[in-house]
Parts: structure tokens; sequence; C-alpha cells
């Protein structure tokens, strides 16, 4: 591994992305999103939010918020984000991701937000909107444009805002001159895409209720193996690979994923085996997957003021920079700077 501090904000590609510090984060994050930054951090400028902005969108209890910031850092660094390469950024510690918002929500026609999809799915589920909910993709335009951000690694429930991100880019580019840098919508590859035990056709998820929907990543071996023997398969009594629904092959692309095997090596190994051989597998290629992130994560969370070290470190790095976007944009639009 390089241990070379990189001159931060140099001439390599950048890329943003965040995770909002609620729920608990699970296996689907890590596979799908935390295992392809710890890839990726050494060819990129990498800055990586915990979207504590985004998450009050919707009511949270304020105290364990705080601890869930936390943890999601700590997580972060245990999966093998490394501080000294990337900045891990609480979203709120810098200003300017609130203040770069607002000057976009004054450029932003209010029918491209109640367009977007995941806004119409949450109102329609909440007996009372925020403002912030039909704000959120400018939010996530702000933190995206305010590093000019070259590319974005998103799921694919997040590429309507990216687009987004792209338009309010470009509206605001030929409204005062160029200001933005364009990012990207062909992404650094997205990991594996992992789906819920308990319904293998919906993605794993942190907001869902069901205790046996999710391994979360700080789950102990055994209720991990609970959860993993209590999965939804199909009614065929062992593996077959021609006909497998889609909760045998989701346990099958979740053992690929932790253990790197090939798809020779799965047929192989898992054709014709019984589904508790299968889950029993499975488990044990999770748990020994998850050990070394666990051990760390301990590890993090008892060396008193290292987390907060790292956390304040970052924010002060990338500061100067965000700064200078908002400055810029605030020129652009005629906005008094001393």
């Amino acid at each position: 591994m390089k241990e070379s501090r990189p001159s931060y904000f140099s001439m390599k590609p950048r890329v943003l992305s965040g995770i909002q510090p609620t729920g608990s984060l699970h296996i689907g994050n890590y596979l799908g999103a935390l295992k392809n930054w710890v890839r990726m951090q050494y060819d990129y400028e990498c800055v990586f939010c915990i979207v504590d902005l985004h998450a009050i969108t919707l009511y949270q209890d304020p105290k364990e918020l705080k601890q869930k910031i936390e943890q999601t850092a700590a997580i972060f660094l245990a999966a093998g984000i490394d501080p000294k390469v990337s900045s891990v950024v609480v979203q709120s510690t810098v200003k300017e991701h609130a203040e770069l918002c607002w000057l976009l929500t004054c450029t932003t026609p209010i029918g491209w937000l109640e367009r977007m999809t995941q806004f119409k799915d949450k109102s329609s589920k909440q007996e009372s909107i925020s403002d912030g909910l039909l704000q959120y993709p400018v939010l996530m335009a702000a933190d995206i444009l305010l590093y000019k951000a070259n590319a974005v690694p998103v799921g694919e429930d997040q590429m309507q805002h990216l687009e987004l991100t792209r338009d309010i880019a470009q509206r605001f580019n030929a409204m005062y001159g160029e200001t933005f840098v364009m990012p990207e919508t062909k992404l650094p590859t997205v990991g594996a895409r992992v789906m819920g035990l308990d319904d293998p056709t919906k993605k794993m998820s942190k907001s869902e209720t069901n205790p046996g929907h999710a391994i979360s990543l700080l789950d102990e071996p055994s209720v991990i193996r609970k959860k993993i023997m209590r999965a939804t398969t199909d009614s065929n009594p062992q593996v077959d690979l021609e006909t497998a629904g889609p909760g045998v092959l989701n346990l099958l692309s979740i053992h690929q994923a932790f253990t790197g095997w090939t798809d020779e090596q799965v047929k192989q190994h898992f054709q014709g085996l019984r589904y508790g051989d299968l889950k029993k597998t499975v488990a044990e290629a999770v748990v020994a997957g998850l050990e070394p992130i666990q051990q760390r994560y301990l590890q993090i969370m008892a060396e008193p003021g290292y987390l907060q070290g790292v956390l304040r470190e970052a924010a002060e790095r990338v500061r100067p920079f965000a700064a200078e976007t908002v400055r810029l944009v605030k020129d652009r639009m005629g906005i008094y700077t001393d």
C-alpha cells in the first residue's frame, strides 16, 4: 500500500460520493460502495462525505444522529478508506455545502425538483413534507459541484439526481458564465448489487425495519449466521444454477463478492449443494470477510480523539477549495465578497 500522501486536489480526476448516517451500514453498502471506494482511492482524488444535512430532510433523533455520524466515519476507515490519501468529511462541518446549495436553489426551477422520482416516492409516504425533502437533489448537486468532481460513483437510484446536477451546472454556466465542471455520467465501476435476505427482489436497504432483511457490518457472527440461515431461497431442494430463483442467486452473489471466486469456481462448488449447506458456506464467508473490519472498527472507537482528529483534519483540508468555489460562484452572481 502506498504511504506517501499526494498533493491534495492535484491533477488526478476527482471523485465525490457519500452515505447518510442513518440506519445501519450493511453488506450491500460495503460490497456496492465502500469496497469500491477503497480500490479507487489511490487512482482518484477522493472526498467521501457523511451527508448529515441530507439525513435531516426527514426527522432524526438528535442524540442518535450524532452517534451514527461517528459510527459511519469509523466504518469508512475500518473498511479501508485511508485518511492519508482520502478525505472523510462530515458534510455539515464544511459550511460551503449549505451555502452553495442556497445559491443553486435560486437558479433551479421548482418543476425540475417536483419531477424527481425519489421526491414523489418519499413525499407520498409522509403526512407533512419539508422543503428540505424537495431541495434534497439541489444539496446533492452542491456537494458534487463544490469540489468540481469529475465522477460520482452512485447507484442506479441516484442517477436521476446526477443528471439533475448536470442540468443545474449547465443552467448556471449559461446564466453566469463557465463556472462548474460537468460531472461525468460514466461512473467508476460500482460493486455488487446485494438484495434483501427476506425479499431478494428488492435491493438491501438501511431503511427497512425487518431485522432479517440486511446484515449489518457490525453484526456479531452468531447474528450473521442466523440471518443467512433464514434467508429466502426457492422451492428447489438444492442449488440448480439453471433454474435458481433470486434468493439463491443473491446468496451466491454475496459469497462470490466476499471470496472473489470465479463463476467456474462457484459452479463447481455449489451446483447440486443442498440449501442448508449453501447457507452455511455463505455465512462463513461473510463472517470471515467482516471480521477484520469489525476488529479495526473497535480499535478506532477505542482510541481517544483519533476519529475526531481524522474528521477535523479532513474538513480543514477541503475547506479552502470549497470556499474558493463559493467565492467564485458569488462573484459570478454579483454577490458581495470581501
